[in-house]
């Protein structure tokens, strides 16, 4: 480690900054001096084209990836969701940390409030670049009209308070760690078992070099094991189906008191195809992601 200090790679956004601080702070409690490297991304560079129109996965993972290949960088702090389910060779998954709020947030301008469902007037105009959001959405409110939004996520309450949009779907866990005023809107917080929230939603991801044992010992420290047991099913489902962000696919898993796995899933072959949804509760996690797949391949 350089001067003794463990190098953190990030994303510039405010979120993927908070990320950072947030483990920065976890290490320090553990002794461990560490300073942040910002590498922008893909996904932070091509700002006016929606996922579904960019080649490959990893939009917002890549570079920082390269990077700690490369040994600029010690330790990955990626978004979990973001994050490719097959890590580059050399490369692997060192801890996750607590999970916040895995939920999806519904976020209405005032002026576009109605008594319909989910209370967006009809025919509103819903911001989101998500296919597994966009398809969920259409399936609860067909009549909505959906629009393309990408930038961070001040970025996009700022267009939402433009009147670019009627509202907009952004992840729970991002506005509650940015702590955002949204007092000037109507906010819906949807429940995870209906809106089905992207693999690993709420979670962040620890990446480190394989052979790099000194820091996968320290990270081992931040390691949420609990979580782990949901987010691996989670991300083993995506991995079956091949999926990236471009994929209509939505699991989510919740281990109960007893020891009992309840798996909900929603998927669509496009974003404005039919929803296929699924509910699944098993005692073990053995073949539980390849019988939600079959599931869904079936239905």
């Amino acid at each position: 480690m350089e001067n003794g200090k463990l190098i953190i790679g990030t994303r510039g956004s405010k979120l993927a900054l908070w990320q950072a601080h947030f483990t920065q702070k976890n290490l320090a409690d553990l002794g461990i001096d560490s300073e942040l490297k910002i590498i922008k991304t893909r996904g932070d560079q091509i700002q006016h084209l929606g996922f579904n129109k960019m080649e490959g996965k990893g939009f917002f993972t890549k570079e920082i990836e390269d990077a700690l290949l490369r040994g600029d960088i010690h330790l990955a702090v990626h978004s979990m969701k973001d994050l490719p389910t097959n890590s580059p060779k050399g490369l692997c998954i060192s801890a996750v940390s607590y999970r916040a709020n895995p939920s999806d947030t519904l976020i209405i301008n005032k002026n576009a409030v109605a008594s319909e469902i989910l209370k967006v007037k009809k025919g509103g105009i819903v911001g989101t670049s998500s296919a597994r959001r966009k398809a969920q959405i259409l399936d609860i409110r067909p009549d909505v009209e959906i629009k393309d939004i990408r930038g961070n996520v001040p970025t996009r309450i700022k267009k939402l308070e433009e009147g670019q949009f009627d509202a907009i779907l952004l992840a729970a866990a991002g506005l509650e760690r940015l702590e955002l005023d949204l007092s000037n809107f109507e906010i819906i917080n949807l429940n995870p078992k209906e809106f089905v929230p992207a693999p690993a939603q709420g979670v962040l991801a620890y990446q480190t070099v394989e052979k790099d044992m000194a820091t996968r010992r320290i990270i081992k420290k931040l390691h949420d094991s609990e979580v782990s047991k949901c987010t691996n099913i989670e991300r083993k489902v995506l991995n079956l189906l091949d999926g990236g962000c471009q994929m209509p696919l939505g699991v989510y898993c919740e281990n109960d008191a007893m020891g009992y796995f309840h798996v909900w899933a929603a998927k669509a072959e496009e974003w404005n195809q039919p929803v296929k949804r699924i509910n699944v509760s098993s005692a073990t996690t053995f073949d539980l992601a390849e019988r939600i797949v079959d599931l869904l391949n079936k239905k």
